[in-house]
């Protein structure tokens, strides 16, 4: 056998014993009860454990120099090419982690994750902060241990853990400049008449808002046959393997945008999943290459998609028919602009489409605090509420639509974060480049036709998995780097029409 068959033998348990931790993650929001957690807890982390071990052995090591030798000659796009390349990467920063870290990180945050649930519900910080002065303690060890470059920070070693090779500087940089830009035309929607959302909260049955996501998401292009959706406190994504990616969301039975636009949002992630090469089966390459990526997708299918006039256009009757008594009397225009509403509000999964961003921008700065010990755990709620209402003109009025509506750092996700306005960014370039490929995507959407726009995705996105990174999709699918343009035009473009700019 081959240094390279051997690596991929060895990769593929790595592979295995990552899915069956997924497994019991899952399980642990989705239908596990509340007795286990202790239990569960120690599950992941002899799972994280064995994971890392059988993955840092010094043996996979010499397997990679071996395997490097054997394939010189090979085409650098090649999968075995691309597959040593991102291996080599992911085996010289897991070497430096200790396995006792993994194994404690992935416990406290098993335990913490049940903490945050039962603060949230009763609206409690005091019942979550000691789970995330423990976290926070091992998220600095394990950024040590990463290491960083020289002018750099410990921010820089996690936020490559979710978004490889971007810098925390590149980040700031990014946002100031989106700032300055968007401010202006908060403001300038905050001076007009805005469209009356009522109607969007009435009560709207939770079996027929299910019924109707589910439908639409199929539509799509989601493969039920491959994944399915459960109810979780916090919508989630998760893929066990490109044949098993599952969706969560919730069901608010007074606003229906939540539900319906949670499963659009998730539905995108799975189905980036469940579009990689089947080849890349059982491999690390299996999976998307960045988390900014993979926010694009999810962010392209629920906001360039779901909330435009087109999709309504196709939707509109059909929702009419499962809402009758809600929906029957309510016009097209009067729909769309009712969930195309901007209005800056406390709760970020709910935000519009212009504001979205600046609720990044707030966890962003506040995790950095947090992380560089400038803030204390226990004054998170306060400077929470501050950089609120400096943000988005918004004081939360509890803890649960401030500082405890995020699951992310329950789970130790420090540096994820600004993956989420990325992808904004990157969903607009994308869309822009599908149309000029594709023509008028609009139309194709306004008949409910979905197929052209899925199969562009999938073979400029989704198949490379991770053989590609995030720079290189980018360029080859549009041509450019990572810019915000795109996204400031459609929003001038969108929201200037609506608000009549």
């Amino acid at each position: 056998m081959t240094a390279l068959a051997d690596l991929k033998q060895r990769l593929e348990c790595v592979t295995d014993l990552g899915g069956a931790q997924a497994v019991l993650g899952w399980d642990q929001e989705t239908y596990m009860p509340s007795g286990g957690v202790e239990a569960r807890s120690h599950q992941l982390a002899t799972l994280a454990r064995l994971g890392h071990e059988l993955f840092t052995d010094p043996e996979v090591g010499d397997l990679l120099a071996r395997a490097a030798e054997e394939t010189v000659d090979l085409d650098a796009d090649s999968d075995d090419a691309r597959l040593l390349s991102v291996v080599r990467r992911d085996y010289d920063r897991a070497t430096r982690l200790p396995a006792d870290l993994v194994a404690a990180l992935t416990r406290v945050s098993a335990q913490a994750q049940h903490a945050w649930k039962d603060a949230r519900q009763r609206s409690q910080f005091n019942l979550f902060a000691p789970h995330l002065e423990e976290i926070l303690l091992l998220v600095r060890e394990k950024a040590d241990a990463f290491g960083y470059d020289d002018g750099g920070c410990r921010y820089d070693a996690l936020l490559d853990e979710y978004e490889p090779d971007m810098k925390t500087a590149e980040v700031a940089t990014i946002f100031t400049d989106l700032r300055k830009e968007l401010v202006p035309i908060v403001h300038a929607i905050g001076g007009r008449p805005s469209p009356n959302a009522a109607i969007l909260r009435q009560t709207f049955n939770e079996q027929a808002q299910w019924d109707f996501g589910l439908s639409v998401i199929g539509d799509f292009g989601y493969d039920f046959t491959r994944g399915r959706q459960d109810r979780s406190a916090h919508p989630f994504s998760t893929s066990f393997s490109v044949n098993d990616c599952r969706i969560t969301t919730r069901v608010q039975p007074d606003y229906l945008p939540s539900c319906l636009f949670g499963t659009l949002h998730e539905a995108g992630h799975a189905m980036y999943e469940q579009g990689v090469d089947p080849a890349l089966e059982r491999t690390v390459l299996a999976s998307g290459t960045s988390l900014g990526i993979h926010e694009s997708q999810s962010r392209l299918w629920e906001n360039l998609v779901g909330r435009s006039r087109g999709f309504w256009q196709h939707y509109f009757a059909p929702l009419q028919s499962a809402f009758p008594q809600q929906l029957a009397t309510v016009e097209l225009e009067t729909f769309y602009r009712a969930i195309n509403r901007v209005e800056p509000s406390l709760i970020r999964v709910e935000a519009d489409e212009v504001t979205y961003n600046l609720h990044i921008m707030l966890r962003f700065e506040l995790e950095r605090a947090l992380l560089d010990g400038e803030l204390a755990v226990e004054d998170l709620p306060a400077e929470w509420n501050e950089r609120s209402e400096a943000y988005l003109g918004l004081r939360p009025g509890s803890d649960a639509e401030g500082a405890l509506q995020d699951i992310h750092w329950s789970f130790g996700a420090i540096g994820y974060f600004p993956t989420y306005a990325l992808g904004n960014l990157i969903s607009t370039q994308l869309w822009q480049a599908a149309k000029a490929d594709l023509g008028d995507l609009d139309e194709q959407i306004a008949q409910g036709s979905f197929g052209e726009l899925r199969g562009w995705l999938r073979d400029k996105i989704h198949r490379h998995g991770r053989k590609l990174t995030a720079t290189e999709l980018l360029q080859r699918a549009t041509g450019e780097g990572l810019r915000a343009d795109s996204w400031l035009a459609y929003v001038r473009s969108k929201f200037g029409e609506i608000y009549d700019l």
